[in-house]
């Protein structure tokens, strides 16, 4: 049992939830999540987001907070929490790094795909907003000349606040200019450029092609160099998009096989059939079982290069595996006489052996919604039929 569920609704998963779909939800939520997206989002909620992956992404930490909670997991070992954006760029191997002081911001765009995508290629126009610096003002937010150091905080961009917490007992508290809202320069309304209000940046809608190659998987990350973010005295960032692929209706990728499930009548299963697949770039295939070759339920079977496209060697493929569902009568579907018949042709049943003494049985449909203790009421209801009525017949149900 677990006595907190917070992390994984954080997370969006069950609590029985496995490690792969841990990390598939945190990928796609701190994706989303993070500050940097769309303009900023709340950084309070993405910390949550990664202190939840990084407790049930971690098998002992996650047994701690089953049993115990958030409490178990801060009075335990180990109990300092990581930077989120640490685990973040651990978990995209550094390739969102929007921290690093001589580049500007990453653009990072999470990209859905088909697996029809893919498995054939494609090529996908992505339409993002982006900051330039302003052509107007060359980056300088105002005429040249206009441009003055903050005599608040005197050019570093930050202040300190001396606050008296007890008698003999200071704080230093270090925070953003306000006046100069940290750039540490100052503009006089009057001298601003009108273009970018002084900002030294504007917004501008960039479009890319997002070249999609065969074999390509969920999760992989195409990168256009210097395309991101701009800002004044700074390399540009990256715009990075990362590829989100969707379930398909038919077909579940697991890396260069794919799977699908094959319903067969039961005449099928035992006689041989043909059926036809479309493939997902939209050959016709036909599967042949030939008559004989019994296949159960459960059974498994897999067609060699019918798989996905192996990435960077597309003429490979993986398998095609298909897993069997038999599907058999309904009820009173096969006639007495036809029965008789079948007992000609299919295998003998075993012979079994009853005792003098056996009590005969009924069997009855399965109500998961009836209980137990109501089957026995009924049958002390019919004992005490049985008492005032005379001998009655009682039906035991086999389960």
């Amino acid at each position: 049992m677990v006595v907190d569920t917070k992390y994984y609704d954080i997370l969006g998963v069950q609590p029985n939830a496995t490690v792969d779909e841990i990390k598939k939800a945190y990928r796609k939520l701190a994706l989303k999540l993070h500050p940097d997206k769309n303009g900023g989002n709340d950084p309070e909620q993405f910390k949550q987001l990664s202190q939840a992956y990084e407790a049930l992404s971690d098998e002992k930490k996650r047994s701690l907070y089953d049993q115990f909670g958030e409490k178990g997991l801060k009075e335990g070992p180990n109990s300092d929490s990581s930077d989120p954006f640490d685990i973040f760029n651990m978990f995209f191997n550094g390739s969102f790094n929007n921290r690093q002081d001589n580049r500007g911001k990453n653009l990072v765009h999470q990209l859905s795909v088909s697996l029809e995508e893919l498995y054939n290629g494609a090529v996908r126009k992505l339409a993002l907003q982006k900051n330039v610096v302003c052509n107007k003002c060359e980056g300088i937010g105002g005429k040249k000349g206009a441009v003055s150091k903050c005599t608040t905080c005197n050019g570093s961009g930050f202040v300190v606040r001396i606050n008296q917490i007890a008698p003999g007992m200071i704080q230093q508290m270090r925070s953003h200019c306000s006046d100069c809202e940290g750039q540490g320069k100052k503009i006089d309304a009057k001298d601003k450029c009108k273009t970018c209000d002084g900002k030294k940046i504007v917004r501008e809608r960039k479009i890319i092609e997002v070249h999609i190659d065969k074999g390509m998987e969920d999760g992989k990350k195409i990168t256009f160099s210097g395309e991101g973010d701009q800002e004044p005295g700074l390399q540009s960032g990256d715009i990075v998009v990362v590829l989100d692929e969707k379930e398909h209706s038919t077909f579940k990728r697991d890396k260069t096989d794919l799977h699908m499930k094959m319903q067969i009548t039961l005449i099928e299963s035992l006689c041989g059939f043909q059926k036809v697949i479309k493939t997902l770039d939209n050959r016709p295939l036909v599967i042949t079982s030939l008559p004989g070759e019994v296949i159960k339920p459960g059974d498994i079977k897999c067609i060699l290069n019918e798989g996905m496209p192996v990435y960077r060697n597309p003429l490979e493929k993986g398998r095609l595996i298909l897993h069997f569902d038999v599907k058999f009568p309904n009820k009173n579907e096969i006639s007495p006489e036809n029965i008789s018949k079948l007992e000609i042709l299919l295998p003998q049943r075993p012979q079994v052996s009853i005792p003098m003494d056996a009590e005969e049985c009924v069997l009855l449909e399965f109500d998961p919604r009836q209980s137990q203790n109501s089957n026995r009421n009924n049958i002390y209801d019919k004992d005490d039929d049985h008492h005032q009525s005379g001998p009655t017949q009682v039906n035991c149900a086999t389960h």
